[in-house]
């Protein structure tokens, strides 16, 4: 018996791990060997490739493809249609299928609808990726990306809210009441 659901039209291959209170929807296809934790929700057509691991409570949005190398801790959201790479240069007549780099998503991160990842950049902590946006460097953590190539523009919060400093360097989140603090160009929750 399983304590995860999955629609008749999914696929899960052999020596997958999947979380209590999962749910897989229609078409999507988890290889083998994959991790994916406790209350995440795969969208429809999603492809979630050997030996990536999910945390608990990611939400993975239609036609998204997860491939090797990919970690994603909790909570992060994956919006449709986003990419990872996995291969820096890839060519179809060349197999690199030792060259694969690793992405690391971190806890409460969103990556926007067709926002592409290349590998090897990973994503901070609460970072939020925007629609279409090409990431080809690291993101800091609270770190607001857009464009392509991906530029930081601002702050974000964990409640998903722009930040805006004073000039002692302190923000609150408008919604929520989080503090922050810009110390050396990073961000830190205060309360």
């Amino acid at each position: 018996m399983t304590d995860y659901f999955f629609h008749e039209t999914a696929v899960i291959d052999e020596n997958c791990q999947i979380g209590n209170g999962t749910k897989i929807w229609h078409f999507s296809h988890i290889m083998p060997n994959c991790e994916i934790g406790e209350n995440c929700n795969i969208g429809q057509n999603v492809v979630v490739s050997p030996k990536v691991v999910l945390g608990n409570n990611v939400k993975v949005q239609n036609n998204v493809s997860i491939y090797s190398g990919v970690i994603c801790e909790d909570d992060v959201f994956l919006g449709p249609s986003m990419v990872f790479t996995n291969v820096i240069n890839p060519r179809s007549a060349v197999v690199r299928r030792g060259a694969y780099q690793k992405t690391i998503v971190k806890k409460g991160a969103s990556i926007g609808a067709n926002a592409t990842i290349v590998c090897g950049n990973n994503i901070g902590e609460f970072a939020f990726i925007g629609a279409g946006a090409v990431v080809t460097k690291e993101v800091k953590p609270y770190a607001l990306v857009v464009g392509n190539p991906s530029k930081q523009i601002g702050w974000i919060s964990e409640f998903g809210h722009r930040l805006n400093f004073d000039e002692n360097a302190l923000a609150t989140c408008s919604e929520s009441g989080e503090k922050y603090q810009l110390k050396n160009n990073k961000v830190v929750k205060i309360s």
